[in-house]
């Protein structure tokens, strides 16, 4: 039995562009390698954070949404703690509601971006 995930991670804001989707493709492989299946990804680009951490005010955030065996996500947060990379995580398990939430927040997007293409 899978279970749903979303993880928000923030890398520190001195990644160059490569580097930063370097980061992001290791910890997608983690999850492809283990049998995970990732429903949705959104790079959410650099943002401002609401307090300094590291000394940094800025952090490049990124999410992944997938669909895991429960016990993968200790041995994946793991990674994200050893990656120095990382200035903060956040893994929640998704319930059914959250679930159709994400999946008509993204049907709603995709008909805006075409509504906005056909105008």
């Amino acid at each position: 039995m899978l279970n749903q995930y979303e993880t928000v991670f923030i890398m520190t804001p001195v990644l160059s562009e490569e580097q930063m989707m370097d980061t992001v493709n290791k910890f997608k492989k983690i999850l492809t390698d283990n049998g995970s299946e990732i429903v949705h990804e959104n790079n959410w680009g650099l943002r401002k954070l609401a307090y300094p951490i590291q000394k940094k005010n800025t952090g490049f955030y990124y999410l992944i949404e997938f669909k895991a065996p429960g016990d993968l996500i200790t041995r994946y947060e793991t990674e994200f703690k050893r990656d120095e990379r990382i200035m903060r995580f956040l893994t929640v398990r998704l319930d059914k509601h959250a679930i159709t939430y994400n999946e008509k927040k993204r049907k709603n997007a995709a008909l805006k971006k075409e509504e906005e293409k056909a105008a």
